[in-house]
C-alpha cells in the first residue's frame, strides 16, 4: 500500500484525464469527485473508475471537452443538457441557477440529462446542503437487478440520496445508498480478489442464491427488503429516466465497456428551502436528541472523517500514475 495526499490523486486525476483528451476544466471537475471519495474511502468512486474514464475519453464513448446547456424552462426547473459528457461538470454548471430558483420558489428540480455515470451522487446531494437547501437525488444505471421471483435483469442499482444542510455551511444528514442490498462494485471487486460474497446479495442466472460473483453477475443482484427495494429502484428508473430525457434501464450499456454508445444517463434532483417553515433545523435537532441516547447509534452520515493522505493499493497507483504520464 501506498500513501497518496488527496491533493497528489486530485492532481494525477486531472493530468490523466487531459492526457486522453478531457478539457482542462473538464478534467478539474471529474478529479474533485475522484478526490472526495477517495476522501471517505468510497474506493468504488475514486479512483477505481479513473482507467474507464481515461478509457472513454480517448474512444469517444464520453464526450471530455463538451460545454453542458443549461437552460430554465420554467420558475423552478432548471435542465442541463450534459452532451454526452461528464455528470460532474454538467451538474457543476446547472447548480448556480437551480439553487437560485429554489430560493426564489422554495423547491426546485435540477435536470442533468443525457450524461455519463455520476458515479457516486451522495457527492451532488452534498453539495446542494452545504449551499443550505435540503437535496433529494435519484440515477439510474445498466440492468443488473431482476423483480423479485423473476430472471429478466430490467433495472441498475440505482441509488436515491438525501442531504440535508446544518444551517451553518454543513451537511446534518446524508445517505447514499443503492436500492439493492449491495453496490454491483462490491461483486466486481470480489470476483478481482477472487472472493465469494455474502448469500443474499444476489441471485444466479436460474434465479438461485449465489456466493460466486461470477455467477452473480451472469444473475441478478437482490432488491434490499424484496418487493419494496425493487418499487424504489423502479421510482429511481423513472425519476432519471422519464424526467431529464435520458435512457431508461434496459437501454443502458456495461457502465465501464472502454468503447460503445454513450451512457445517456440522467440525474434528477430536488432542491427544497428548509425556511419555508422555520422549524427544519429545530425539528432535526429533536430527532438528533433521541438517537443519541443510545450508545453506538448515529444520524446518517454523521461522524465520518475524511482522511489526507489516504492508502491506495500499489498496484492501483501504478496504474493511475502510467495513465497520466504514460
Amino acid at each position: 500500500m501506498a500513501e497518496i495526499s488527496l491533493d497528489e490523486i486530485e492532481k494525477t486525476t486531472a493530468q490523466a484525464l487531459e492526457r486522453h483528451g478531457a478539457a482542462p476544466w473538464v478534467a478539474a471537475s471529474v478529479a474533485r469527485a475522484v478526490r472526495t471519495a477517495e476522501s471517505v474511502g468510497n474506493k468504488i468512486c475514486g479512483l477505481y473508475y479513473l482507467e474507464s474514464y481515461c478509457q472513454q475519453v480517448r474512444s469517444g464513448r464520453v464526450k471530455g471537452d463538451v460545454e453542458p446547456v443549461v437552460t430554465r424552462p420554467r420558475v423552478a426547473t432548471v435542465r442541463v443538457d450534459a452532451k454526452f459528457g461528464f455528470a460532474q461538470p454538467a451538474f457543476e454548471r446547472g447548480l448556480p441557477e437551480a439553487l437560485a430558483a429554489a430560493r426564489d420558489c422554495g423547491v426546485a428540480s435540477l435536470a442533468v440529462a443525457h450524461a455519463h455515470t455520476c458515479t457516486s451522487l451522495g457527492y451532488f446531494t452534498g453539495q446542494i446542503a452545504r449551499a443550505g437547501l435540503v437535496g433529494l437525488g435519484f440515477t439510474n444505471a445498466t440492468p443488473v437487478v431482476a423483480p423479485p421471483g423473476g430472471k429478466t435483469r430490467v433495472i441498475g442499482t440505482n441509488p436515491i440520496s438525501f442531504a440535508a444542510p446544518d444551517g451553518q455551511g454543513g451537511i446534518a444528514m446524508q445517505f447514499d445508498q443503492s436500492t439493492t442490498t449491495v453496490a454491483l462494485g462490491k461483486i466486481t471487486m470480489a470476483k478481482a480478489a477472487g472472493e465469494p460474497i455474502p448469500e443474499g446479495w444476489a441471485v444466479d442466472a436460474d434465479g438461485n442464491p449465489t456466493t460466486d460473483p461470477e455467477a452473480a453477475l451472469q444473475g441478478s443482484l437482490v432488491s434490499v427488503g424484496g418487493y419494496k427495494g425493487w418499487g424504489f429502484g423502479l421510482m429511481c428508473d423513472l425519476m432519471a429516466a422519464g424526467l431529464t430525457g435520458s435512457r431508461a434501464g434496459p437501454d443502458i450499456e456495461p457502465l465501464k465497456a472502454a468503447q460503445g454508445a454513450p451512457h445517456d444517463i440522467g440525474g434528477y434532483y430536488l432542491l427544497i428551502d428548509p425556511g419555508t417553515t422555520g422549524d427544519f433545523h429545530a425539528r432535526f435537532a429533536r430527532l438528533a436528541e433521541i438517537v443519541a441516547q443510545d450508545e453506538g447509534t448515529r444520524i446518517p452520515g454523521q461522524g465520518k472523517t475524511t482522511m489526507d493522505p489516504v492508502e491506495v493499493a500499489d498496484a492501483t497507483w501504478a496504474q493511475v500514475s502510467a495513465l497520466a504520464h504514460g
